[in-house]
């Protein structure tokens, strides 16, 4: 496969998961601003902005934060590069110029998604959240058409490498941006006989567990109350829980060989192979206990750069033309 044709592959499926993911960092920052007596309500609003590093361009074209503002611009606003809108554009610019590696149900999938999107800033949307169920559900409805009608072949591969590089990212950030914000207190230690969470701190880790459809998962292994503690294990160690950084990096680590060497990607894979699996191997023999010793935000920072790593490797093994 063409180094160019893999690259449009893996960032179609990176900017369409993005879409997804960003819809559901708002819905958090949406849920969160509704809680009664909200802490720190100016830099909730502020942390999808710092996440996607637009808080300067927000600052450019707003006075002041607000939450309407906030998601016109992060969800609608076409002149935002990292904004909902932008990223699904730029999922269908890069569909459009591999259709003849998708298949019909995906390109009418991302297609007939961008031909809806473009029309909502003109039409209006009904509410911010039936705008976040729609982004998700077109998500899935692409997802799922690639994984019910495409060939398991390279480009299957590409495509789901930016799945779960993109999806690593974003639970990371997340986490380590709501966790901040619910339990700053707490972040370097929570221990196991810690009293029961308060009330805002209760509704704040559901909306977070919701937002990456882990809520359900949650009191199936758990079957207790809301814990800070455990969430985090929950996200990060737990293998059957498909947004955790566990169940990622196996699927990444067991994508990576899978592609076929190709030109002289043949050395710079086996370094991406590397990383990746120790990465995994980290994650996997891993424990709450060394996370929370080391702090939470120290972890997932360290995390964050392993990542970015990764995915640095990958565009140098096999998304650069030789």
């Amino acid at each position: 496969m063409l180094s160019r044709t893999a690259s449009q592959l893996y960032w179609m499926s990176r900017y369409l998961e993005r879409a997804e993911n960003l819809v559901r960092m708002l819905d958090v920052t949406h849920s969160l601003s509704l809680l009664p007596q909200s802490r720190g309500a100016a830099t909730e609003l502020a942390a999808p902005l710092a996440v996607t590093g637009s808080l300067d361009a927000y600052h450019l074209k707003h006075d002041k934060l607000a939450a309407d503002t906030l998601f016109n611009f992060m969800a609608l606003d076409l002149d935002n590069s990292a904004s909902v809108l932008s990223c699904l554009k730029y999922a269908r610019e890069n569909a459009h110029a591999v259709r003849g590696q998708i298949t019909a149900e995906m390109w009418e999938a991302i297609n007939s998604t961008w031909l809806e999107a473009r029309e909502l800033p003109r039409r209006g949307i009904p509410s911010v959240s039936s705008f976040f169920d729609w982004v998700k559900e077109r998500s899935h409805l692409f997802r799922g058409a690639t994984y019910g009608t495409l060939q398991r072949n390279d480009a299957y591969c590409f495509i789901r490498l930016g799945t779960f590089i993109e999806r690593a990212d974003n639970t990371a950030r997340l986490l380590d941006v709501k966790s901040q914000l619910i339990s700053p207190a707490r972040d370097t230690l929570m221990p196991v006989d810690a009293p029961a969470e308060s009330a805002p701190d209760f509704y704040a880790w559901s909306a977070l567990l919701r937002s990456l459809s882990a809520f359900e998962a949650y009191h199936a292994v758990y079957r207790d109350a809301l814990d800070g503690r455990r969430v985090t294990e929950l996200l990060i160690l737990r293998a059957d829980v498909p947004r955790s950084l566990r169940a990622c990096c196996d699927e990444i680590n067991a994508i990576l060989p899978q592609i076929q060497s190709v030109h002289g990607a043949r050395d710079a894979g086996r370094h991406v192979k590397q990383l990746a699996g120790k990465l995994a191997i980290q994650i996997e023999y891993g424990s709450v206990d060394e996370i929370f010793d080391l702090g939470l935000h120290d972890w997932l920072t360290g995390f964050l750069e392993r990542s970015a790593r990764i995915g640095g490797a990958i565009q140098q093994a096999y998304l650069e033309a030789a």
